[in-house]
């Protein structure tokens, strides 16, 4: 059965620690499984790093820059490189590519996302495997994913993945760092309801190529899961587990998906978009979302947070501060903040105007599982 497959591969994997030089074994082996799983009839999708670690080799810099102009510029270099390479070892098996570079604003803009959706789509039907990174020479702060682990797990919800795997400098998650710890204990299997309660020493940041840590893995697993994508952590310079894994071994960390949300939409609302602000609200208007369906009214909001306008997307939280859920808010948050706590047949009288009777209503709200 043909499934669509998102492979990222850490600046670790893709690296010699030494001196940050490109591992070509390494890249060779990964385009090698790659090629086979397009030949089985999967639809794989390439998350690579690497831009700004092979630009700095490229430049004979010893360690990755901290100012994000220089860090763009270097990344320009890189990305070149690193996409020739690429291109000359799928090209080598008779492999079509595609290179796609993301910013947050694709994904925050509906017609953008359902477009990039379309995209991949396309690429699928013509047999071209997409490579995809951060468009790190452009991306500002705001609107950068902040690391690829978050890249690939909105990329696997974007084109609604079977699979997310995440190849790195470990073999499996541990409970504490085996480096350190000879104790450590390997977890095997997280289920879905394990997941957002998993306590783990992930308090490394990566190497000094790349931006990550196992921290940001465990996000990215969390996004996959609740996007309905079965997530699997395993050593990057073997990538030839992932054909094992598929195959049922029971390889590396993995994560078991949720049901899939079937509404496309409440997905982007979800993971494309960047909140705003903060709701909160009352025990009251926690149980009319949770338990009656129902969508959220002034009367309900406690406190705003934050600065967003009208079609924004806000986080709501209960008094506790738990994240309930996310939604698009029919309010500015000066608005909301003169509107919060009253009926909403008071609204027209203390905004001048007869706003929407709801402050997020059901159809763009996405509750937390």
């Amino acid at each position: 059965m043909a499934q669509t497959l998102v492979i990222k591969i850490g600046t670790s994997s893709l690296t010699q620690t030494a001196n940050g030089q490109l591992a070509l074994s390494t890249i060779a082996a990964l385009v090698e499984t790659l090629c086979q799983l397009r030949q089985a009839g999967h639809h794989p999708v390439l998350v690579s790093s690497g831009a700004v670690g092979v630009g700095c080799g490229r430049l004979g810099i010893s360690e990755r820059p901290k100012q994000m102009a220089m860090k763009q510029a270097i990344a320009a270099v890189g990305q070149g490189r690193l996409m020739r390479i690429y291109d000359d070892l799928f090209s080598s098996l008779g492999q079509p590519m595609a290179q796609i570079l993301l910013t947050r604003r694709e994904l925050i803009d509906r017609s953008c996302y359902v477009n990039a959706y379309n995209t991949f789509q396309a690429l699928f039907e013509l047999g071209v495997i997409p490579i995809v990174n951060e468009n790190d020479t452009v991306a500002i702060d705001e609107l950068k994913f902040g690391d690829n682990d978050t890249l690939s797990a909105l990329v696997a919800s974007l084109v609604e993945a079977d699979w997310l795997f995440i190849l790195t400098d470990v073999d499996r998650l541990y409970s504490a760092d085996p480096r350190l710890d000879p104790t450590a204990r390997p977890i095997p299997l997280v289920s879905a309801g394990e997941l957002s309660q998993l306590q783990v020493s992930a308090h490394s940041t990566g190497s000094a190529w790349g931006t990550g840590g196992m921290q940001t893995k465990l996000t990215a697993a969390r996004i996959a899961s609740e996007s309905g994508v079965r997530t699997a952590i395993t050593y990057g310079r073997n990538p030839q587990n992932i054909l094992n894994i598929l195959a049922g071994e029971p390889l590396g960390t993995q994560f078991e998906a949720q049901p899939r949300p079937e509404n496309a939409r409440k997905r982007w609302i979800a993971f494309g978009l960047v909140p705003g602000g903060k709701v909160f609200i009352d025990a009251g208007a926690v149980q009319a979302l949770c338990q009656g369906g129902k969508s959220l009214l002034a009367a309900g909001v406690v406190r705003v947070d934050g600065d967003f306008q009208a079609d924004d997307a806000v986080q709501i939280c209960d008094l506790q501060g738990l994240e309930i859920g996310r939604g698009l808010s029919n309010y500015a948050s000066s608005e909301l903040s003169r509107i919060q706590g009253r009926r909403s047949e008071e609204i027209a009288v203390i905004l001048g105007y007869q706003g929407p009777e709801t402050v997020i209503h059901r159809d763009n709200l996405v509750l937390q599982k």
